[in-house]
């Protein structure tokens, strides 16, 4: 009887996948030089055994392609061949292929037929020839093909230890042991009904016992509930894997060698989560080839490697995991965006000189708005970064951050939370009305005395861990009735954090924290800008769920709308200040006071930073924090003294740090003078300003 192939198909898919994704490893560890002689054995054992398996199937193309791969792993094993970057390359093309050919049997039953030109450059190595990089098409070639389907692929099925089931199945008996204490306690009503002389008593008794077995039951519903996210959390190597592949084709049909680092990919996270967070993904992966990774030619003007690399990274921070996609390509083009932003009307010229570099970078999420100077296949069109940003903010509740260094790349950084079905959520009441906030943005709950609050540039500040934190009124800015009667004891601060920007929300009163199921808002409702979903209390009554990022618009919105202060006699327009600090916040709100007193502000994000734009161009004064990364605000100062243009400028150290000992070491490294932040105050300090520049 002949053998049905057919049945066996599926197993041999989910072999080869198994078995293609030690290829994926190994070769990185070859790549990286990292690999040993066990390693190199064992990847070639795989090449080997996806080539046998699909011999016995007659699925001779993927035979082809996994025989010559082999036949290269072998003379790397036996020492007649010594690796190479460029040899790394053809072999992962190689394995790219096999992939794509197992796909194809997946979906259809065939493999596509074996890549000639592939499998002749593998037996040219063979023969003692040189491998070299794809060489992009010429000026005069024809029109490239359309550059390949992007899109990422999740397992239909997941695997499951026998043991984590037994385990669920265990909870499911416990709980169902549960319920059948809790309909005991109806039996045990009904007999306080007909036990009318002893009632209070009983009611006591079981009012301790319903309490107790109410405990214990959310016990355990809670344990069967996270027992159950087990089943359906993910590694992300099921679905990011085939990025480095999808990768190196979309680069090769726009004529760039791109090579994909993955690093983090045993992380899990909920298919939920990772289902809708593949979109993201791949739009971040697209603009990292086509807008991020220069062309050969500008890379080796640049001093840097012919091929482009593009990183996957995940990480796990806390209770939420960051996914991060980087480039090493040439940067953002900040002032090309400030620009563009002007010439679509979305600024003014004034409105988009006064912005700071991450605002400018936030642009890119706007609907429509593109770095790209003309539309493809690929980009251009101006979509794809405003649904990241709404994709991972409003469905994922996460959020979002950029990072661009000129000629050195770009990074994205995603951080999410490892589950949406239950997530921790701060309730709190403002105007009268109920509020929840998700843990992830929460990063103070203060009550402070009404001296801690500042007023610094016609607005209210109070100084946390070194910063200059803005103060709002929740219900002022949801435009919501404000009580008349101030709060006993102090101001309840509820501090919201996105990225490095800080917000303190001003509250009536906290309510609850716990954890809570989070329900999306109805399609008639998507639009509303401050709300990212809904909660149900234990009443039964909907709270909305605010959106941090949202709230931050809206104070800066507010901050906007408030008049400019004019310089008064004796300001100093056309000077120009230097601020150095790690703190978004706090360098706005020096700023403000500074440009309110017709001073020209420069920001700079930490010291190196500040010595970079010190050195590029030239300021009058300077102001720096002391705790920054990179270069503290110390060096920074001693630094700036070497230089003989800064050498009689006025430096002024504003910090937390009141010790004697930080005083005199800041007088040492040739600071003019030592503002503490706790002791701030915004007249001392353009006085002191003014004073120094005579």
């Amino acid at each position: 009887m002949a053998l049905d192939v057919k049945r066996f198909v599926a197993r041999f898919v989910e072999e080869a996948r198994d078995h293609l994704r030690r290829l994926e490893e190994g070769l990185g560890l070859l790549a990286g030089g990292s690999a040993d002689a066990e390693a190199i054995n064992a990847i070639f054992r795989s090449a080997h055994t996806v080539k046998g398996s699909s011999r016995m199937l007659k699925l001779t193309a993927i035979t082809e392609t996994a025989h010559k791969v082999e036949d290269v792993l072998g003379a790397l094993r036996d020492g007649s061949l010594k690796p190479s970057p460029d040899l790394c390359r053809l072999l992962q093309r190689g394995v790219d292929a096999m992939a794509a050919q197992v796909d194809q049997v997946a979906e259809t039953g065939t493999p596509s037929p074996a890549d000639a030109d592939l499998c002749a450059a593998l037996t040219q190595v063979l023969a003692g020839g040189e491998t070299a990089p794809t060489p992009p098409p010429p000026a005069e070639a024809p029109p490239p093909p359309p550059p390949p389907e992007v899109k990422l692929k999740s397992a239909e099925t997941v695997r499951v230890q026998l043991s984590k089931l037994d385990e669920l199945i265990k909870l499911m008996g416990e709980v169902v042991s549960s319920h059948a204490r809790l309909r005991q306690r109806l039996v045990d009503l009904r007999g306080i009904d007909r036990a009318a002389g002893e009632t209070a008593p009983l009611l006591q008794t079981f009012g301790r016992d319903l309490r107790d077995d109410v405990f214990t039951q959310e016990l355990l519903m809670e344990e069967l509930h996270k027992k159950a996210l087990i089943m359906r959390m993910l590694p992300l190597s099921i679905v990011f894997e085939p990025a480095a592949r999808m990768i190196r084709d979309l680069g090769r049909s726009l004529g760039k060698d791109v090579q994909c680092v993955t690093t983090g990919m045993d992380i899990e996270l909920d298919r939920q989560l990772i289902d809708r967070l593949s979109d993201p993904i791949v739009h971040l992966l697209r603009n990292g080839v086509d807008h991020g990774i220069e062309s050969a030619e500008s890379r080796h003007a640049a001093g840097k490697p012919a091929h482009g690399t593009l990183k996957l990274s995940a990480r796990q921070d806390g209770g939420f995991v960051v996914v991060e996609v980087s480039d090493d390509g040439g940067g953002l083009p900040v002032e090309f965006i400030r620009d563009k932003a002007v010439k679509k009307g979305l600024l003014t010229p004034e409105q988009a000189q006064a912005m700071t570099e991450t605002e400018i970078i936030d642009l890119i999420f706007l609907p429509g708005f593109s770095t790209s100077s003309i539309i493809t296949d690929v980009s251009g069109r101006g979509v794809g970064m405003d649904v990241v940003k709404r994709c991972v903010v409003d469905d994922l509740q996460g959020s979002i951050a950029v990072e661009t260094r000129p000629g050195q790349g770009t990074t994205f950084a995603m951080r999410l939370p490892l589950s949406l079905a239950v997530m921790r959520v701060l309730l709190v009441e403002a105007g009268g009305q109920t509020f929840g906030f998700t843990a992830q943005y929460v990063a103070h709950l203060l009550d402070v005395a009404d001296d801690r609050i500042i007023t610094v540039a016609e607005r209210k500040a109070v100084i946390i861990q070194n910063e200059f934190v803005p103060v709002v009124s929740l219900a002022e800015l949801l435009g919501l009735p404000v009580p008349a009667v101030a709060r006993r004891g102090g101001n309840l601060l509820v501090v919201v954090r996105v990225r490095n920007e800080k917000l303190a929300l001003k509250v009536g009163q906290l309510l609850d924290e716990r954890d809570m199921v989070i329900k999306p808002l109805p399609e008639h409702l998507r639009q509303l800008p401050l709300v990212s979903g809904m909660v149900m209390t234990g009443r039964n009554d909907l709270v909305s769920v605010l959106q941090a990022s949202a709230l931050l618009e809206a104070a800066r919105r507010q901050r906007g709308g408030t008049t400019a202060m004019t310089a008064p006699d004796g300001g100093r327009a056309g000077i120009r200040v230097l601020v150095v600090d790690d703190s978004l916040n706090t360098r706005e709100i020096e700023k403000d006071v500074l440009e309110a007193q017709g001073f020209i502000v420069t920001l700079a994000e930490d010291g190196q930073d500040g010595l970079d734009k010190a050195r590029s161009g030239h300021f009058d004064a300077v102001l720096t924090d002391v705790e920054m990364p990179n270069m503290d605000g110390f060096t920074l100062t001693a630094a700036l003294r070497r230089e003989d243009r800064y050498r009689d400028i006025p430096i002024i150290i504003i910090t937390s740090r009141e010790k004697a000992e930080d005083k005199r070491r800041g007088i040492q490294v040739g600071a003019d003078a030592y503002i503490v932040k706790g002791d701030f105050d915004q007249s001392n300090l353009v006085d002191t300003l003014k004073s120094l520049l005579g």
